[in-house]
């Protein structure tokens, strides 16, 4: 029964961070703890298994569709592994249910920031809120001359950053923070974005690994592997879908689901807090 739940769950969310980029592997801890009954330490240590690997195949897909972005994608990394360490080394310090609610917060108004701050690109079928910069415009350059777009690029500092520190805490690929910040700061078209944010997924999956490494977790394996191998073909279904539907339904399916899991992690975390 633990194997079939592990197949389902895993495939559930392979799809999510193949199609949406996120969203899935916030998903995994709560599948792990509460229907295969691991411990919170060892569930947030296999996320981090089940979501790296998984973002590492759905990049792979995605990146044969043109929808990967590898320089943008691993300077937004090398920067949110600082946060991913430093997130690692503070999570013991803040009492779970705290972290919980204030990331329930954090999740519905990334959801609201995507339902008003729409935007399609060009040839996306729809209209724009805003004129948006081309996404393979650079942020900073220094030939011919220098160039330095400052406030995106603070955006993008912060953004990574927060994605960092999320990953140290929970556990999850932050695939929810990145694909927005993709979008808003940087202008990439929903698809680009998609396949991007799972690069930096799978960096900042593996530099919590790194960090939580010697700490003494004792992790089912055999769950963990099949739970894997259930999300690869998952997400490899999802790059697929991603190429059939429109970005603004891609953006607005991917801001519900953030509502939803924000949601029912307020609804587990605020009544705890107030207890």
């Amino acid at each position: 029964m633990v194997v079939i739940v592990a197949i389902l769950a895993g495939a559930l969310i392979g799809l999510s961070l193949g199609a949406l980029g996120g969203g899935g592997s916030i998903l995994t801890v709560p599948a792990l703890v509460y229907l295969v009954g691991m411990d919170t330490r060892a569930a947030t240590t296999g996320s981090l298994v089940i979501v790296g690997v998984t973002a590492v195949f759905g990049m792979l897909a995605h990146r044969r569709d043109g929808h990967v972005r590898i320089l943008q994608g691993v300077v937004f990394g090398l920067v949110g592994a600082a946060g991913a360490v430093a997130g690692t080394r503070l999570s013991l310090a803040v009492p779970p249910d705290v972290l919980l609610a204030g990331f329930s917060v954090l999740m519905l108004a990334v959801a609201a920031i995507m339902l008003t701050r729409r935007r399609v690109p060009a040839g996306g079928g729809g209209p724009s809120m805003a004129e948006p910069v081309p996404f393979d415009v650079p942020i900073i350059a220094f030939k011919p001359r220098f160039i330095c777009a400052c406030p995106r690029a603070a955006k993008v500092v912060v953004a990574a950053l927060a994605v960092g520190l999320m990953t140290g805490f929970f556990g999850v690929g932050g695939g929810f923070l990145v694909v927005p910040a993709l979008v808003l700061a940087l202008d990439f078209p929903m698809p680009v974005a998609v396949g991007t944010s799972l690069l930096v997924i799978a960096m900042n999956s593996a530099t919590s690994l790194v960090a939580r490494a010697g700490s003494g977790i004792e992790i089912d394996w055999t769950v963990i592997a099949v739970f894997t191998g259930a999300a690869v073909i998952g997400s490899l279904l999802g790059a697929r879908i991603v190429t059939k539907v429109r970005p603004q339904t891609l953006q607005t399916a991917f801001a519900g689901l953030i509502i939803a899991v924000g949601l029912y992690t307020a609804a587990r975390s605020i009544p705890a807090l107030l207890g």
